[in-house]
């Protein structure tokens, strides 16, 4: 690790922080130290990183805004590559802009990986163009949102990408079409062939701004009234079974409000877990283990995690 580290500084890819606490990285704000965080100061600096770790027989983990996902008290092993226009903690180092730009013509977009999808939605929105709307409170990055097809209101990532950008596990640079990558239920061919989406292009349509603005306000107003926003979280836990709404069998099975250690149920909304203070990412997962047991106990529904839990356990 230390030869590997010493290739990473002499590279300048960017900054290399060595044992970074990665709970300031979650939403959930969960989760213990990395070995190495690289934060890649643009796309040429992020193949090159991944080249390094290649070469060196190291494993990687890529983070956006830290939604969506569960990181162990034991931390993660190996190199967590950033890819967040926050930067890293203490830093002042900047993420490349080729990481974080948008590019409007016509009615495509082509967004970097660390671009917000919120004001990404609501500047889509301005400029007259709809079929972001469903992002509009998905509180990730476009790469991530890719690599899961995340998706909300009836719609998701793969009914708009045109194709995508990514950096294959050895370093290679390749583009991908929609079909290509094989997009299912949050699900796309990065679960199978590892690689890192550096960009996205969205094919947009023209639309009318005051119907896209009133849509995304009525999102808004729904979520604020059904979600637990105020509180860390990470979105749904759980993937809605096919027929079934997870939410809805968790409240049936009576587990609203039940809590193990700092980690709760919200009473709110049943599919999240919010951290009430000082939770771990064994009591989230003891608790999501819980509820798994119990959902199935009660109507044989084996509910399966839409959270992605990384690192030691």
């Amino acid at each position: 690790m230390r030869q590997l580290i010493q290739d990473l500084q002499a590279a300048e890819v960017g900054d290399v922080l060595l044992d970074e606490p990665l709970a300031e990285y979650t939403t959930w704000k969960i989760g213990g130290p990395a070995d190495v965080l690289v934060v890649p100061s643009g796309k040429a600096k992020l193949a090159e990183t991944v080249r390094l770790l290649h070469r060196h027989g190291t494993p990687f983990t890529t983070i956006g805004r830290g939604s969506n996902m569960l990181v162990s008290d034991g931390g993660i092993r190996g190199v967590v590559l950033l890819l967040s226009d926050k930067g890293a903690r203490g830093s002042g180092g900047k993420l490349g802009r080729e990481l974080d730009k948008v590019e409007f013509d016509g009615d495509v977009v082509t967004a970097g990986a660390a671009v917000s999808l919120i004001p990404l939605s609501v500047r889509a929105g301005k400029e007259g163009l709809t079929g972001l709307e469903f992002a509009s409170g998905i509180p990730g990055t476009v790469g991530g949102a890719v690599y899961m097809n995340a998706g909300a209101h009836g719609s998701d990532m793969s009914r708009i990408l045109k194709e995508a950008e990514i950096v294959l596990e050895t370093g290679e640079t390749v583009r991908l079409s929609n079909d290509e990558m094989k997009f299912a239920y949050r699900h796309s061919l990065l679960h199978e062939r590892p690689g890192i989406v550096t960009e996205a292009v969205l094919q947009l349509k023209r639309g009318d701004r005051k119907e896209i603005a009133a849509a995304m306000a009525s999102y808004k107003d729904r979520r604020l009234k059904t979600q637990p926003l105020q509180l860390p979280c990470a979105g749904s836990t759980f993937r809605n079974p096919d027929g079934h709404h997870a939410a809805k069998l968790i409240e049936e099975a009576g587990l609203k409000g039940y809590r193990v250690g700092g980690a709760e149920v919200s009473p709110q909304h049943a599919n999240f877990i919010i951290n009430t203070g000082g939770a771990t990412a064994e009591d989230v997962l003891r608790l999501m283990d819980h509820i798994r047991g119990t959902v199935s106990d009660k109507f044989g529904v084996s509910l399966v995690p839409e959270v992605l839990v990384v690192g030691e356990r």
